[in-house]
């Protein structure tokens, strides 16, 4: 199998070793050829059915259910655990998925236990189909965060995943001689796509923690594994823990690669990492809609605080709120990053309002994030263009380096940077800090201080706010509306 486009991009190299280890989850694990027949087993019961929804609990069973869709030529909408009912109940009903697959003896809510269930057996055995997929064939379904409506179904076809899963070869030197290690979760595009499909096509393993503890990153990292997959919370964690952990600072000093994404990571946390490992997280961009964007290279400079230069195949421009393009870069001017390329989705299912609305005339995604970049190409992510993007006294200020340098106080735990109505500056600075001490938090005009010396005066918050934590979804990333954003 060598096109790039066969099976949604989970083709491994002809020469690969069947008796491989691929896939191990805690003490279970499967080798390249036990995939093939437990995967293939998936394919012939999925047979010529529409799109099938899996139950993506952080199992065996979920890695072989997607690979399984895949061969067989349907797409997979990925259901997280997590989710309430009627959001449940709004992608069943807008996917309309012919079955569920789900690992036996998962209990399922009432909303997905009325679909047809498939339970997923890994040690079943049947044969690979012949590929007949298109590259534009639809390889999933997964559906976004819903922050400002009902989830939208982004439909990624298989283009989309094999040319980002190897322009991300590409950058990061990734090989079949490599073995990855995360604790992500399953249904979005970073665990699945990244951290399952991507260590499949190269040929390489992938080891999931089940949960993220730092205990399991120092095992495997111990054990040969040469990469690590994770959100800032996990890199957090990690930063936390490693002042009392020498074992953990050797493993992560022992990793080939150490990868942050999904969110932007604190530089306070990558300096940290650095200094206790000698290594350097790199970040890498990317959404649901457009897998990856930008990465950090592997032989570039792991510059803290930005997300790299476009991978290979990516186009990004930064354009004005007008839609100009920005003409030069200059490290300082923002603008939304839009992009193009054959990483991109097709559609919003059944949205073709939303689908048409994303997308300028001549095919640029609009990304809705903000950003700064470089004269060399580096950009750094400044915000959300609907709750970072702060407009204060004529300027154009970005949440995200507010935000880092908050983190660099030592009394600031977690920090978190919105806009909101001002009658002179139009928006004002508002700071939502978790102090490290709760009972002596820093006060507003010392954070004022602090921000002002390190950034400019009229990037200060004019108002800080103290919370006991901030409010943040699965992946990690912090959920500004609940701030009241």
């Amino acid at each position: 199998m060598d096109g790039p486009g066969e099976h949604g991009g989970t083709e491994v190299p002809a020469d690969l070793v069947p008796e491989r280890v691929a896939l191990r989850f805690g003490a279970r694990s499967l080798t390249y050829g036990q995939l093939a027949g437990a995967a293939g087993a998936v394919a012939r019961r999925v047979g010529d059915a529409g799109r099938v929804a899996v139950w993506a609990t952080p199992e065996l069973e979920t890695a072989v259910a997607v690979v399984g869709v895949l061969l067989a030529g349907r797409a997979a909408v990925p259901l997280n655990p997590k989710s309430g009912d009627r959001e449940l109940a709004h992608i069943l009903s807008d996917s309309t998925p012919s079955a569920v697959l789900a690992a036996p003896g998962a209990v399922l809510p009432a909303a997905v236990a009325a679909l047809p269930r498939i339970d997923v057996d890994v040690r079943a055995t049947g044969t690979v189909p012949e590929d007949r997929t298109a590259e534009d064939d639809p390889a999933l379904v997964v559906y976004t965060s819903g922050t400002t409506g009902p989830p939208k179904g982004a439909v990624l076809p298989r283009r989309a995943l094999a040319t980002t899963l190897d322009a991300l070869a590409d950058a990061w030197r990734w090989t079949g001689d490599d073995v990855l290690v995360h604790g992500l979760p399953l249904f979005h595009v970073h665990g699945l796509v990244l951290g399952v499909l991507g260590p499949l096509r190269r040929g390489g393993s992938v080891r999931h923690l089940g949960r993220f503890d730092t205990d399991g990153v120092t095992r495997e990292l111990t054990d040969g594994a040469t990469m690590l997959f994770g959100v800032p919370t996990m890199y957090h964690r990690i930063a936390e823990a490693l002042p009392a952990d020498p074992a953990l600072a050797k493993a992560l000093g022992r990793a080939r690669l150490l990868v942050s994404g999904s969110a932007a990571l604190p530089v306070h946390d990558h300096e940290r990492i650095a200094a206790a490992t000698g290594r350097r997280v790199i970040e890498r961009y990317g959404m649901t809609e457009t897998l990856m964007n930008t990465s950090v290279r592997a032989d570039g400079e792991a510059r803290s605080g930005t997300v790299g230069v476009p991978l290979p195949g990516v186009e990004l421009r930064l354009v004005e709120e007008d839609g100009t393009a920005i003409a030069g870069y200059d490290g300082e001017t923002v603008g939304e990053i839009q992009v193009r390329g054959p990483n991109l989705f097709t559609e919003y299912l059944n949205r073709p309002d939303a689908t048409a609305a994303a997308f300028t005339a001549d095919g640029w995604f609009r990304t809705g994030d903000m950003a700064v970049r470089e004269p060399d190409g580096y950009v750094r992510i400044v915000g959300r263009k609907a709750t970072d993007l702060i407009k204060s006294g004529g300027y154009k200020i970005g949440a995200g380096e507010i935000e880092n340098a908050l983190l660099e106080h030592p009394g600031v735990r977690e920090a978190a940077v919105t806009g909101e109505p001002d009658p002179d500056l139009g928006e004002r600075i508002v700071a939502w800090i978790v102090p490290v001490d709760p009972q002596s938090p820093p006060g507003e005009r010392e954070l004022a201080d602090h921000v002002a010396a390190r950034l400019a005066p009229h990037k200060r918050p004019r108002t800080v706010r103290y919370l006991d934590a901030l409010p943040r979804n699965d992946m990690g990333k912090i959920m500004k509306r609940a701030l009241g954003v």
